[in-house]
């Protein structure tokens, strides 16, 4: 059983993975096996990620690369093939928000929404799949979100980006099957990263709000997707394609509290 699991001499690829989700994946990644690259947009967020993993005793390797920039993809990516071989799991992670009403949102905004969330993983994803060919099979692993399947009010951009990034897994899952990758995403619910800090205090409307409306009544950790993405990592889900696992604690089955 040990052996659907591990992920022992893959190479893994996680974008923007100096921290946070991405960072999470990774560590878990490496616990099974795996060298571990990522890449962020800085240099100072890739030695922050650098020295974060090594103080885990982890061995990263981190690069600098725009994942919106075709031309920078694809020279890392010839890069890493010449130093580790083809990728063998690909997780694209890097992703932004911006939490603007619709009507107040210039569309230069909305654009470059989609654009870190919809177009680089679909630049990523183009730029390994050959050597994934030439491997004979892959993991793409996209971090799509519950906005993929929900609408909230000021995420427009968000969730028009993730509501393709998911089509965008299946339509991959449809297309490269037969040269056994498999395309799979996983739909995050609330999580307590840095970011949700300020909105996480207690009495605050939104904390109060999300750990009613979730089954679990608390919000995510990223340790939390550590085993759902090792799982669409590693060859326990050979079979599984084209699918979004949401782990969000219950949220899109749940109607909430009758009032």
């Amino acid at each position: 059983m040990q052996q659907l699991f591990t992920l022992q001499g893959k190479t893994a690829w996680i974008t923007g993975a100096s921290y946070g989700i991405g960072y999470s994946i990774a560590t878990a990644y490496a616990t099974a096996g795996a060298t571990i690259i990522f890449n962020d947009i800085t240099r100072e967020l890739v030695d922050k990620g650098l020295a974060s993993y090594a103080a885990a005793g982890i061995t990263a390797h981190g690069h600098v690369c725009d994942v919106t920039d075709e031309q920078q993809v694809t020279a890392l990516v010839t890069a890493l093939e010449r130093q580790h071989g083809a990728i063998d799991i690909l997780v694209n992670n890097a992703g932004i928000i911006r939490r603007v009403p619709m009507i107040d949102m210039p569309a230069d905004e909305f654009r470059k929404v989609i654009d870190v969330d919809l177009t680089a993983p679909f630049i990523v994803a183009k730029a390994v799949i050959p050597g994934m060919i030439r491997r004979g099979g892959g993991k793409i692993i996209n971090i799509c979100s519950m906005m993929s399947e929900l609408g909230r009010e000021t995420v427009s951009a968000y969730a028009a980006a993730k509501g393709g990034l998911k089509m965008l897994t299946r339509n991959i899952a449809s297309e490269y099957g037969a040269h056994n990758i498999q395309c799979n995403g996983i739909g995050p619910g609330y999580i307590a990263t840095p970011q949700t800090a300020p909105l996480r205090q207690p009495g605050h409307p939104f904390n109060d709000f999300i750990i009613a409306k979730t089954p679990a009544a608390r919000w995510g950790e990223p340790a939390d997707l550590q085993g759902p993405a090792i799982f669409l990592a590693s060859a326990a889900s050979d079979f599984v394609n084209g699918h979004v696992l949401y782990v969000d604690g219950g949220i899109l089955a749940y109607i909430g509290k009758q009032p």
